[in-house]
């Protein structure tokens, strides 16, 4: 059993302070009838905690999976854009997601986030190598230079030294491109330095994870044993391993 306003404060719906002004709102509702006093005690595994209508979970591991569209920015507030939270339904804005890396505000594809810290840092540090692949359609066309310049490691134009990457020539004007870290806008400015100039990227995977025919703009939570994988690491396409030797 645990006091109310605890309940509530833990799933992120607001501080202690503002819970006692939010209650007397009668806005909360357990088991059906409102209720204004925090310190009432509740079993968060059996009550039914509603917030405006709305269930108030307790507090989880959550991991979501969402196809950024262009024209939204990859942050949790921004004075002049719309950013990526303007797409992610109320019930996990109330458990503190926030997005895991980052995409430009005009690159499409896959952007995960998580209330779990680790798991986001895990993810973000080049040292576990976890590995993000981009399509792109560019100017000129990848030739065998620039995928032994790319599995070398490129330096870019502002000396930025870039781990080896793997860069697969689909056409005139396509590649994809698969990268272990996340420099400042770094595929298009790894392109760039090949003389490529991106018009269009999208990212299509991100460590075991591919957006597999979710539609751009859309969410879904990923299961326990998608973020199993994703944590260890396993699931990563061998054709796509970058330091194989």
């Amino acid at each position: 059993m645990e006091r109310l306003d605890k309940f509530l404060s833990d799933a992120g719906v607001a501080s202690r302070r503002e819970l006692k002004a939010l209650l007397k709102t009668g806005v909360v509702q357990v088991n059906g009838r409102p209720v204004t006093d925090g310190a009432m005690k509740l079993d968060p595994a059996h009550d039914a905690v509603l917030l405006r209508g709305e269930p108030v979970e307790a507090p989880r591991r959550v991991v979501l999976l969402l196809h950024k569209p262009a024209g939204f920015v990859t942050s949790t507030e921004d004075p002049r854009d719309r950013t990526v939270m303007e797409l992610i339904p109320p019930r996990y804005l109330r458990q503190s997601v926030v997005p895991v890396g980052r995409l430009d505000k005009e690159t499409e594809g896959l952007l995960l986030l998580t209330n779990d810290g680790e798991l986001a840092h895990r993810l973000i540090s080049p040292k576990h190598g976890v590995e993000k692949r981009y399509y792109a359609r560019h100017a000129g066309t990848a030739g065998e230079e620039d995928v032994a310049a790319f599995a070398a490691g490129l330096t870019l134009r502002d000396g930025t030294r870039c781990r080896p990457a793997v860069l697969r020539p689909l056409g005139p004007g396509e590649s994809e491109i698969t990268v272990t870290e996340g420099k400042y806008h770094q595929v298009r400015r790894m392109m760039a330095s090949r003389g490529m100039t991106v018009a269009y990227l999208r990212r299509e995977q991100e460590g075991a994870l591919s957006l597999d025919g979710l539609p751009c703009g859309s969410v879904r939570e990923l299961t326990e044993d998608e973020i199993d994988r994703l944590s260890s690491g396993n699931g990563s396409s061998p054709a796509n391993t970058l330091y194989s030797g």
